[in-house]
């Protein structure tokens, strides 16, 4: 059955690794999940046909929500752009956290304009991969 994306949410851990505490970035408008593989030229001059082997595994990350400034999950953001440091993300769907990754964020910006909302959006790149929660 469909679901509303307003019940599905991407959390950033305000918690340590040991003990996450996962949260939405401000107030989250947007979020989407990229995941793709390449694809390996495995073609030869002797077949005109194409062949290929699946490459390389890759997932991103990207969400928009309204700017708080004072927001725990935007301020585990920003610290960890600005430090270099991975962060973990959460996928949660009616409640419930279905599955995580670490990710390296790859841009975050504020939006700031006259007489609307002020926003932020930021980009990810998921580390190794998405791990179901009670796999």
């Amino acid at each position: 059955m469909a679901m509303n994306g307003a019940d599905i949410l991407i959390l950033i851990n305000t918690g340590t690794d040991e003990s996450p505490q996962f949260e939405p970035a401000g107030c989250q408008r947007d979020g989407s999940i990229e995941e793709s593989t390449a694809s390996i030229d495995v073609s030869c001059k002797g077949n005109r046909k194409r062949r290929v082997l699946p490459g390389r595994y890759s997932s991103t990350l990207s969400l928009d929500g309204l700017y708080v400034p004072d927001d725990d999950a935007f301020q585990a953001m920003r610290t960890a752009m600005r430090d270099g440091e991975l962060v973990l993300v959460a996928r949660e769907e009616l409640g419930v956290v279905v599955e995580t990754a670490y990710a390296v964020i790859v841009t975050m910006s504020q939006t700031f304009p006259d007489q609307d909302a002020a926003v932020i959006s930021a980009s990810f790149d998921i580390d190794d991969a998405w791990t179901e929660v009670g796999s």
